[in-house]
């Protein structure tokens, strides 16, 4: 007997081993649940919202008991992506020439971008120093820019608007930055929802800026969470900490003897094998996931060459497969560049220097 469905938890509390079930599709199965058992599966990795298949039998009705499991959603069709999200892609990509090198310069960095103890952006101008000197040809800032928890915004301690802190604090160097580099540089900004200045709801649309017509080919502002490409190297990003939030309601289970293995990058490739962007289900309190605005928003529609996952877990640059099963695996860069502050101090960010030849892609973690 074969079934596919939903991780689902029996209760309150969090998955384990007892509180399994699979949870059917309305269309097929009226939303009908039924325990399962795990006892003959040696390894599995699971988490509320999970879409598996499974295979065994179901003796008592009540309870299936699993032989075999399948936690990854068959491999993405085709490279194509929708034409609204592929006209959003194509206007990325920065060479007029028919053939275009998948070589990418960049750097990449996620806020909050100032500390915790004022608000002068210096770890913020410290970077743009930095890109400054490296000239990349692609710099991508993720937020929070304008951080809600940031203790002056939370006591409202401020003189201006959170906007104008934005367009001061941070758009006016970037507009600096792009016209000291020139054209040959692009600035790509995604949302958070912990921005005190943007529409509180997830997925997030893209900043609306009233930008000079000279710059608006630079800087390109993006909805949370986006696929874009540069070079015709595919980016995912998702501002949401769906790492952290994985990271607390994931369980699983390895063959007696077998060394334990990387669960951070588990957790990422869960991310693709669901084709979403958050695949966790339901959400922790205080995630304003809106399910009218989420279909297709958090969509994979196709499997990018970097994912970038921002997070208050430890940040990391790995190089992971998507089925080690396959003879040619998708490989993929999967990144968390950590924060570029971090209470009164710098935190991190990250430098990329992709090459389709992934034995002469680079990456390095730089602490400021």
């Amino acid at each position: 007997m074969f079934s596919v469905g939903m991780v689902i938890c029996d209760g309150e509390g969090h998955l384990n081993e007892k509180s399994i079930l699979l949870q059917g599709s309305v269309e097929h199965s009226r939303g009908q649940h039924v325990r399962l058992d795990l006892k003959d599966v040696d390894r599995f990795s699971l988490f509320p919202g999970q879409v598996v298949g499974i295979q065994g039998h179901n003796p008592s009705g009540h309870c299936f008991v699993v032989s075999k499991l399948n936690d990854s959603i068959p491999n993405f069709v085709d490279a194509q992506l929708p034409r609204a999200k592929k006209q959003a892609v194509d206007s990325e990509g920065n060479q007029s020439s028919d053939v275009v090198s998948r070589v990418l310069s960049s750097v990449i960095a996620a806020g909050p971008y100032t500390t915790s103890d004022n608000l002068l952006f210096e770890p913020l101008q410290e970077l743009i120093s930095y890109a400054s000197r490296k000239q990349p040809q692609l710099l991508i800032l993720m937020g929070p820019f304008i951080d809600s928890d940031h203790p002056e915004i939370k006591k409202g301690a401020v003189d201006k608007s959170f906007q104008d802190i934005f367009l001061f604090e941070i758009l006016r160097k970037l507009q600096d930055f792009t016209q000291y580099l020139g054209h040959n540089v692009r600035v790509i900004l995604i949302p958070s929802v912990r921005d005190a200045h943007h529409d509180f709801v997830f997925p997030q649309p893209a900043f609306d800026l009233n930008l000079p017509e000279d710059i608006t080919h630079q800087i390109t502002c993006l909805a949370n969470p986006s696929l874009f490409s540069c070079n015709e190297i595919h980016f995912g990003c998702c501002t949401m900490d769906i790492l952290k939030h994985l990271s607390g309601e994931e369980i699983s289970r390895k063959p007696p003897g077998e060394k334990h293995g990387d669960r951070i990058g588990r957790i990422c490739t869960h991310i693709l094998k669901q084709q979403s962007y958050y695949p966790l289900y339901p959400p922790p309190a205080g995630v304003p996931l809106d399910f009218s605005l989420a279909n297709g928003a958090l969509e994979i529609a196709s499997a990018p060459d970097v994912l970038l996952l921002p997070s208050d877990l430890a940040p990391f640059v790995k190089v992971l497969s998507l089925d080690e099963s396959s003879e040619e695996p998708k490989r993929f860069i999967c990144m968390n560049p950590g924060r570029l502050a971090k209470g009164i101090g710098g935190g991190t960010f990250v430098e990329l220097n992709y090459n389709e030849d992934t034995d002469k892609t680079s990456a390095s973690l730089i602490r400021i």
